[in-house]
């Protein structure tokens, strides 16, 4: 379980880095946040598993959160402040979260993890193949920008991948997922035809 106490975080600085999603950003630690995991929640409903995104969807202007290793992305609604108006704001309350020590994810949020992977060691034949190539050629970068992509399926050709964080609804996903990943896939897995894009 990864509770942060306030003995561990003596000091903590954020900082922003734009995504190539305009209405996200994306708000780094230099403190672990949530260490070789992630979680995306579209309202506070989705939020219940994390305190910390709960907490963030007090901002009324808040969407969308997405939490992994050292960084949260944050969506925006439609507003007329733009991100450099309210980004002090945000990197204040993240940091004064993480400096008084509050939990980040419920124990609950690491239990359904657990049980995520007992599933996914199940997996075998095509689909371990695209989630392996998945995992070490396509995460990493897209993890910069600030975002995810999930293995959903594959069938008769067909691979569906969900997006999350700055991947979802993103300007250049499309370009991305086409002439990036169904390349890749297409190049290494003779089976896949087709790579589509699902929401979260």
């Amino acid at each position: 379980m990864w509770i942060m106490e306030k003995e561990q975080v003596k000091f903590v600085e954020i900082y922003t880095e734009s995504t190539p999603n305009p209405k996200m950003l994306k708000f780094v630690s230099t403190s672990v946040l949530l260490p070789n995991e992630m979680l995306e929640c579209k309202d506070k409903e989705e939020a219940v598993l994390s305190p910390l995104a709960q907490a963030f969807f007090e901002f009324d202007y808040i969407d969308s959160v997405f939490i992994s290793n050292d960084f949260v992305t944050l969506s925006k609604k439609e507003t007329e402040e733009e991100w450099f108006e309210l980004s002090f704001e945000l990197k204040a309350f993240l940091k004064d979260y993480i400096l008084a020590g509050k939990e980040i994810v419920s124990p609950a949020f690491f239990e359904q993890q657990k049980e995520l992977r007992k599933e996914q060691a199940k997996v075998v034949g095509i689909d371990a193949q695209i989630i392996e190539l998945l995992v070490k050629y396509v995460k990493p970068a897209v993890e910069m920008d600030g975002g995810n992509i999930e293995f959903k399926s594959f069938d008769e050709g067909k691979v569906s991948l969900i997006m999350q964080g700055a991947c979802s609804g993103c300007p250049s996903s499309s370009a991305t997922l086409k002439d990036g990943i169904e390349a890749m896939l297409k190049r290494m897995v003779p089976q896949v035809t087709e790579v589509v894009a699902e929401a979260g």
